[in-house]
């Protein structure tokens, strides 16, 4: 299994891109959330997807605009090929009730019938449960309300080995409801807006986020093995990974991954690509 950082950054990035990535096994493709816009084309194409046939599952963790109006582009360019005969079989796109509704909605006010006449035919937009597993890239996949403060947002844990699983929390810091999800993950994937030291300049609690420290201790505190941390400022972007591996090392003494845009990690074996 491997996953792509497509973006790390958080919604007002303008060097990096908008937080999303790419999961990958056997020559098949889970995309997670787009980003905020027709960039997506690009990463996609250096992921080495210049193919979109190759996407066949879209998860959509919220309607924040940095994370679901990539996904639209993909879902556009998708149906343009289905109207060309340039794409066969089904396209799926994962989220909760609320997120599809938005995404339906923004599909049809969007796009020309030329292509929204695929939606619900061979594009099905797949409302997801608190709770529910289903299997993508033949792994089960669990989804989990996150318990947002802002908008309705959904979590996912996907067991990709015996034994192992990725736990994505979404973009905002952890909740108590996460536990039973996040407890003992192999990887567990958390927003970290800020190094703690920076939190009078950035205010990440002001906007419902956390600091490098406050996912690092939630790392020791839930048993994990690895933390991969995404969804920050840019400001920093030079020696990112060098600042906010010390900040998390003081409190963490496992796996610690600040990957750049674009970086591939190898979940299986715990070595990046």
């Amino acid at each position: 299994m491997k996953l792509t950082m497509l973006g790390t950054g958080n919604a007002m990035v303008s060097k990096i891109y908008n937080t999303c990535f790419l999961l990958e096994e056997a020559e098949q493709y889970l995309l997670v959330d787009g980003g905020g816009g027709n960039r997506i084309f690009e990463r996609l194409h250096n992921a080495g997807v210049d193919d979109l046939t190759k996407i066949r599952d879209i998860i959509v963790t919220h309607t924040h605009m940095d994370h679901v109006l990539g996904v639209l582009w993909v879902i556009r360019s998708i149906c343009q090929k289905m109207n060309s005969d340039n794409y066969t079989g089904e396209l799926n796109v994962y989220a909760h009730d609320e997120a599809i509704a938005i995404i339906r909605q923004m599909t049809e006010l969007l796009m020309i019938e030329k292509q929204t006449r695929f939606i619900g035919k061979q594009v099905h937009l797949i409302p997801v449960e608190h709770g529910q597993t289903i299997p993508l890239l033949g792994h089960p996949v669990t989804f989990f309300d996150t318990g947002s403060t802002k908008t309705k947002q959904f979590g996912f844990t996907m067991e990709y080995a015996p034994g192992q699983k990725l736990t994505c929390l979404g973009d905002e810091p952890y909740k108590e409801c996460e536990r039973p999800y996040a407890q003992g993950s192999t990887w567990l994937m958390h927003e970290a807006f800020c190094l703690h030291g920076q939190a009078d300049l950035f205010k990440p609690y002001e906007k419902h986020h956390s600091t490098v420290r406050d996912a690092a201790r939630l790392a020791k505190e839930l048993q994990v093995e690895n933390l991969l941390l995404y969804h920050t400022e840019e400001v920093t972007i030079d020696n990112r990974r060098k600042l906010y591996y010390e900040e998390a090392r003081q409190f963490f003494d496992k796996g610690i991954y600040i990957p750049e845009d674009m970086e591939s990690i190898e979940l299986s074996s715990d070595r990046k690509a």
